[in-house]
């Protein structure tokens, strides 16, 4: 094998990983379809719901949970009992991370996370929009649900003003500009490496790597370039001011943005994490802190507090449901061809369990059960690998997933 120079290596070592790190999961923009889109969104309440409150006490009725019998489209919904994440009983709240990936050991100080689901299904559905996908939260944490294929944390957007800007305000595209240039100045330094690569003959995993890497840089500057000249949708900014309740104001808009996102179909994909701070948070009916309060102990008035935080939590999930019901779109509602999966990492936050993990499964045209108790304690990943299915996504595995069950008819 010809050793290579130190010139040649920086030449071809150097262009790569600024490529890799330039990465986005963005495609190429195509006809618009002529039957409505698929779409997923996934809410993670951090902090989870009290269990008592949360599933209903005789199977199969939504009327017998005290939180879930305010929905508004119930025969749209399916509440999943008896789902966990394996590897995840020492987990502590670092179980968050895990929620969309199922990579046990989250506590762990050797931990490395592997690709978040809402990725994987962005690379699938999400090229044809604006933006193949959104993250958010309610606090800037710097990280959230999703994970990207090196498992390394996308940090959310939190900010609801600055949210409305970049899917429908007027922007500053200077820097937009400027990155394209920059992308393809590195797509043309990319195809000079690997002709050096190529040239110094046996080196063709190397070559492959830069073939992949400058097939997706081209991609995402087209992408970027075509949305650039492309006019945002008009949508009035109507996010609420009120700062009496300023928690539940900010969860009831990153939900109308989520919504208005899906609308205006300017993105097939959404995480939202609810995720909390210390400090007390002030709801109707009660002010606490919630991660305090979720601390319960069984004591009547720390619970008699949590309910009404997560009850307000339910009223904002049950009107974004109903909001997406009420949009009319082919023969169908946008709650029809949208997945919304409600869920948390903590099963009993009280206790730091993971398992019998509140889940709510509503819209995407399901054949929706209302209420399905499962026999067995089953990983969560296979519902997950069950929607990855049921988008045309063929895998045999995803996270801690044993087999496919058939859980979304």
């Amino acid at each position: 094998m010809k050793e290579t120079s130190r010139r040649e290596f920086l030449k071809y070592g150097a262009a790569l990983p600024i490529a890799m790190h330039s990465l986005d999961l963005r495609g190429t923009p195509k006809a618009k379809p002529a039957i409505p889109p698929r779409r997923v969104v996934f809410i993670c309440n951090s902090l989870g719901f009290y269990g008592p409150n949360f599933f209903p006490r005789e199977r199969g009725n939504l009327e017998s949970s005290d939180y879930l019998k305010s929905l508004t489209t119930k025969e749209k919904v399916t509440v999943f009992q008896n789902l966990f994440h394996p590897g995840m009983d020492t987990s502590n709240h670092d179980s968050e991370k895990s929620f969309l990936t199922g990579a046990p050991y989250p506590e762990s100080p050797h931990f490395n996370n592997t690709v978040s689901l809402d990725q994987i299904l962005a690379r699938e559905i999400g090229n044809d929009t604006r933006f193949p996908f959104l993250s958010f939260s309610v606090y800037d944490r710097g990280w959230g649900c999703s994970w990207n294929q090196r498992g390394i944390a996308i940090p959310p957007m939190h900010d609801e003003q600055k949210i409305y800007d970049k899917l429908f305000g007027k922007e500053d595209l200077t820097a937009r500009r400027k990155q394209i240039l920059d992308d393809r100045r590195v797509i043309r330094s990319l195809y000079r490496d690997m002709e050096l690569v190529r040239k110094d003959g046996d080196a063709s995993h190397k070559v492959d790597s830069y073939r992949n890497v400058i097939e997706e840089l081209e991609k995402q500057t087209q992408h970027e370039a075509f949305w650039l000249k492309t006019k945002k949708p008009e949508i009035r900014n109507s996010l609420s001011q009120d700062q009496e309740f300023a928690f539940s104001t900010k969860v009831h808009n990153l939900l109308e943005l989520s919504k208005f996102a899906l609308q205006t179909d300017s993105t097939r994909v959404i995480t939202l994490s609810l995720d909390w701070i210390y400090g007390a948070i002030h709801v109707p009916g009660a002010t606490g802190g919630w991660h305090t309060l979720s601390h319960h102990g069984g004591k009547k008035d720390a619970l008699k507090k949590l309910a009404c935080i997560e009850r307000d939590l339910v009223k904002h999930l049950d009107h974004f449901l109903n909001d997406l019901d009420q949009i009319e779109e082919g023969q169908g509602t946008l709650l029809d061809h949208t997945t919304v999966v409600i869920g948390s990492n903590f099963g009993d936050s009280s206790k730091h369990l993971c398992h019998n993990l509140p889940t709510i499964v509503a819209g995407g045209g399901y054949r929706h059960q209302t209420h399905t108790v499962l026999e067995n304690p089953t990983p969560l990943c296979n519902l997950y690998m069950d929607l990855l299915h049921q988008h045309g996504i063929d895998v045999d595995s995803f996270g801690s997933s044993n087999k496919a069950t058939g859980l979304l008819g």
